[in-house]
Formats: C-alpha cells, structure tokens, sequence
C-alpha cells in the first residue's frame, strides 16, 4: 500500500467511529508550526461536540479519497493549488484569502465545492469607517493597479450609495511618485486597498509622509498598516474568525456561501497618528459597535 493509500486508512480508521451528529472536520497547510496549532486547537475546544484536527498538507491523499463528509478548512495557497487540483472531494472552507489572489488564483471560475473567506475589509465597512471618523470628507482617493482595478466598480457603487466620491489614480510604477501626488491634490482622504503590490513596506514611508505632508489621512488597507501609521481600519483577529468557522459549521455544506466577508469585527486606530492629524481620538470599540448596528440595518 502506498503512502497515501496509508493515509487514507488511517483517516478512516481515526473517524469511522464518531458520535452521531459529529462532524469531521480536517484544517491543512502547508506548515505545521505553533500558531496553526494553537488555533487548530481552539477550533477544537470550542466545538468539543465534532473531531477537529490539523494535518499537514504533505500528509493528505488527493482531496477526493478523504472521508465522505469531511469538512475541509485550507489555510494557505499552498492548500488552495492542492484542492484546486481535484474536482471532487468535500466541501471546503478557504480562510482569509483577499480578494486579489482569488482573483489571481481562481479567476472567475471558483469551484462550487469552495467557500472563500475574505481576509480584506469590505469596501462598504472602510467607507463607513471613514464617514464616522472623518464626516467632512467627500473625495476618497484610491490608488490602484492592474491586479486590483476589478475592485474599482464595487467601490464606485459603495460611495454613491453613501454621498461619496470615488478619485481613482492608477500606480504602475512605485517609484513614480506623480500618480500619488495627483491623487493627494484631488482628495479628502486616502482609502488603501489591500493590494500587495501598491502596500507593502517599500512603499510604506512614501505613501504615509505623502499624505501627511498634506495633512491627509489613510484609511486601511489593513491593521498591519495601521501600526505602521495610517489612521485607522476594520479587521477581523483570530477571535473573530474562529467565531465565523463555528457559525459556518453549525450549517450544512449546501448553506455555505460562496464567498463571505466576516461579520464579527474590530475596528484599529493609531491615536498618534490621529494627534499628528488633528482627528478626534477614535473610540475603537464604539465605532466598531456602531459600524456593526448599520450594517444589521436594511
């Protein structure tokens, strides 16, 4: 017997025996180092009820040889080229993947049996987050570039529903400065998308002493830019997701959606940058409350 054929025994054996009404549940990656595990671990603890476990990606068989009724979470790209290369095999939770390398990844075209957790805010929880902290500001300018020009049209939509402005700057080149001070010149307030190729520690001292020489914030593109000093942004920490992964589990496959924006989430603030700024200090934690509420409105 080969070694996935052993594998796939072994699986067999482990979950043959569960309770009724228990679920499978196999979270993989391509490493196995102590954060995963301490988070595989939490999963499980909070549901004591199903067998959670984490298995590393160079363990498993081909996605369609795991167990009838596996419920499989991918947590790395690594994970996501694996599934992807099988058409069959369970239903499968991708967790926090953004939403420019599902583009790059998967295209149009995902398979039906993957549900994608985005790791990016929503456009929609950013501008709103901008209306509560900088209600004077109108023009959200956007830096984009080939890889995230897709998001441009659902940003577009979001402002007008809000009596906002969309000023977008297209950046190819980085260590072009010009697009950026055309966008500074034009705008109320900066809006980061969480793309890798525009936000990155390369770019970051241009783009926060650009704006701060103008007395401009930036909103986003996510917590680590926060520390590094932009203004403020929503974010989803482990606690948050294990909270979604439990929801999502409680419901059967068919129920999954396709793709999902995280509903429990915080909001992060930098109280320097906000003194250097002039903002009024951001109460995190009634913001977040607040940002929370409207969206549960119609």
């Amino acid at each position: 017997m080969n070694r996935f054929g052993v594998c796939l025994l072994l699986f067999c054996c482990l979950w043959g025996a569960l309770p009724a009404g228990a679920a499978q549940v196999l979270l993989t990656g391509a490493e196995d180092s102590p954060g995963v595990q301490a988070f595989a671990q939490a999963l499980a603890r909070q549901r004591p009820e199903d067998q959670v476990r984490f298995e590393p990606l160079a363990n498993l068989p081909a996605p369609s040889r795991l167990p009838a009724g596996t419920r499989l979470i991918l947590l790395d790209p690594a994970s996501l080229e694996w599934r992807r290369q099988d058409s069959q095999g369970p239903a499968t939770l991708v967790l926090r993947i953004g939403r420019i390398q599902a583009q790059q990844r998967l295209g149009t075209s995902a398979s039906p049996r993957l549900s994608l957790l985005w790791s990016d805010p929503p456009p929609g929880r950013q501008l709103q987050l901008i209306r509560q902290v900088l209600p004077q500001a109108r023009r959200i300018g956007v830096l984009y570039g080939a890889e995230s020009e897709f998001l441009l049209a659902e940003l577009h939509q979001s402002a007008r529903t809000l009596g906002l402005e969309i000023v977008a700057e297209r950046w190819d080149d980085t260590t072009d400065s010009r697009p950026l001070q055309n966008l500074l010149k034009n705008s109320d307030v900066l809006l980061g998308l969480d793309d890798p190729q525009l936000y990155n520690p390369q770019t970051a001292k241009n783009l926060l002493l650009s704006s701060y020489a103008r007395q401009l914030a930036l909103i986003g593109p996510n917590a680590g830019f926060v520390k590094a000093g932009s203004l403020a942004s929503t974010y989803s920490d482990q606690e948050d997701w294990l909270l979604v992964l439990d929801d999502l589990l409680d419901r059967p496959t068919n129920h999954w959606p396709r793709t999902l924006y995280p509903q429990p989430f915080k909001v992060l603030s930098n109280p320097q940058v906000a003194r250097s700024l002039g903002v009024e200090p951001i109460d995190e934690q009634s913001v977040a409350t607040q940002l929370a509420e409207g969206e549960k409105r119609p």
